[in-house]
């Protein structure tokens, strides 16, 4: 990555300056965002990305990776500003702005108080015209003990007299380091019923709330962005959008846009005659298919209808998409509530090498339910499936 001291006149010799590629102002969409507001903050964090990403890629680790995937990009600039990538384990928060004064950093509190967010370092991002500028980083240890917290607009700020500006140590601290602590420990947030959950995704789906993340206490706005399936669905219906996880939608009309995006498709799967009790039982069924890479492998989730019409209940199941390849023991594949609780027999766990791993489940009209496999496979955001 080529360093240009002649874009900005004030540059300093321990400045990381970066160039944006020519094809990324091409790539927001207007349709994604509900208002210029969130469409302007995506566009920033897009150029942020576009560079700094090949820049870490580069100096730090080429399996740096955008977290928790770039099809959830959306929603997240949606709601908030930054974006995390994750390097050998450790996470950062890319924080952009387009102000000049670099007397502080400010993270929005998200990204500081969420458990499930926190980074271990946050970047400082000044966008310039085509060029980025990377003009210093602190560690989540840093924001909270020495930070201010400013409760009008939730963000922490650190003085520029405590962030480290040479980029370049950065890495010679984690090469020298390695065990420093970076990332203080969170409580929990309390969780939230579905009920409320819904309550809160109908109010604050209206688009004329400009910024929804000030609008309910943060512990409330926190519980719920933090879950992925809950952030999802407010993204979309801000957007307007119609229920875009129903299996039974997927079964009748066909996967939605959204789910082929996250990887859903459907598999016609013809029973054999001689299998089959009957010629009713030898229509084609349908199986609902996600393709999933976990430690390096192809697999495949498959979610099956199974009993009779009137007393249905779903099979998931998970193979591993090589023919003849199994299951490394080990291995989890578990369902949970919609707000991530367990229920009886709700799991399943390869102890040795297995075919396949399953769990069968009855469930009520409009119930929820949400997946889970270990390890974690790679993109891996909850979302909540609608039976």
């Amino acid at each position: 990555m080529t360093a240009n001291p002649t874009v900005f006149t004030f540059a300093d010799s321990t400045d990381l300056i970066l160039e944006i590629p020519d094809s990324t102002t091409a790539n927001i969409d207007s349709q994604l965002f509900s208002h210029p507001y969130s469409r302007y903050q995506a566009y920033l964090n897009e150029l942020c990305l576009k560079a700094v990403l090949p820049w870490l890629q580069e100096d730090f680790s080429t399996q740096t990776k955008v977290w928790p995937s770039t099809i959830t990009l959306a929603s997240l600039w949606e709601l908030v500003n930054g974006t995390a990538v994750t390097i050998d384990g450790k996470r950062f928060i890319l924080v952009p702005s387009e102000n000049i004064d670099h007397s502080e950093l400010r993270v929005q509190q998200e990204w500081v108080d969420l458990p499930t967010w926190a980074g271990d370092y946050y970047l400082a991002v000044q966008v310039y015209g085509e060029y980025v500028k990377v003009w210093g980083y602190c560690t989540h240890a840093q924001l909270k003990h020495q930070g201010k917290y400013d409760p009008g607009d939730r963000t922490y700020s650190l003085d520029i007299t405590d962030i480290v500006n040479d980029m370049s140590v950065l890495a010679v601290a984690r090469d020298l380091c390695p065990d420093e602590i970076t990332r203080n420990t969170l409580a929990a947030l309390p969780t939230l019923t579905p009920e409320q959950a819904q309550n809160l995704i109908t109010r604050l789906s209206n688009p004329e709330i400009i910024n929804p993340r000030l609008a309910i206490p943060f512990q409330l706005w926190g519980a719920l962005i933090e879950h992925g399936g809950w952030r999802q669905s407010l993204y979309e219906r801000r957007l307007g959008l119609p229920e875009q996880r129903s299996v039974l939608e997927w079964l009748q009309s066909g996967v939605s846009q959204v789910a082929q995006t996250m990887g859903w498709g459907r598999l016609n799967l013809q029973l054999s005659a001689a299998g089959a009790k009957s010629a009713e039982d030898r229509q084609t069924g349908v199986t609902l298919s996600r393709r999933l890479t976990i430690a390096g492998q192809l697999y495949e989730l498959l979610i099956t209808p199974q009993g009779e019409p009137d007393a249905p209940y779903w099979r998931f199941e998970l193979r591993n998409a090589a023919v003849g390849a199994v299951i490394p023991g080990g291995f989890k594949l578990r369902l949970l509530t919609e707000d991530l609780q367990s229920f009886p027999n709700n799991e399943d766990m390869a102890t040795n090498a297995v075919e396949q791993l399953y769990v069968e489940v009855a469930l009520e009209a409009g119930e929820g339910i949400v997946w889970e496999i270990e390890p974690l496979p790679e993109n891996y955001d909850r979302e909540i499936l609608k039976f």
